[in-house]
């Protein structure tokens, strides 16, 4: 289930960043790389977690299922977390800056 949500994620990002005129102003490919990385990442631990439990890799228990899917979540979100970080700190629009500005 952490495959798949973040696959799905990395997905959509990659659309919206295809589809969105200022995709290098509002950093969506750092966004986009960061769950394609993820996704990587969740796909070799796949691979080697098949290799240890063969067959059985494919009838998880349905508590281990929630348990992935809220990992992933949670990965997906942390995600969101950078990117609006990294979205604050370089300010492409000026709005922090301007908001910073007024107050002083």
């Amino acid at each position: 289930m952490t495959l798949l949500t973040t696959v799905f994620a990395a997905i959509i990002v990659t659309i919206i960043w295809y589809k969105s005129p200022n995709r290098s102003e509002m950093k969506l490919g750092t966004l986009s790389l960061m769950y394609w990385g993820a996704s990587l990442m969740w796909f070799i631990d796949a691979i080697f977690e098949y290799a240890e439990l063969k067959e059985e890799y494919f009838t998880p228990a349905p508590v281990d299922m929630l348990n992935d899917f809220f990992l992933g979540l949670s990965v997906v979100a942390l995600g969101l977390i950078i990117w609006l970080v990294v979205l604050f700190i370089k300010d492409p629009k000026g709005v922090v800056r301007t908001a910073l500005v007024k107050k002083n």
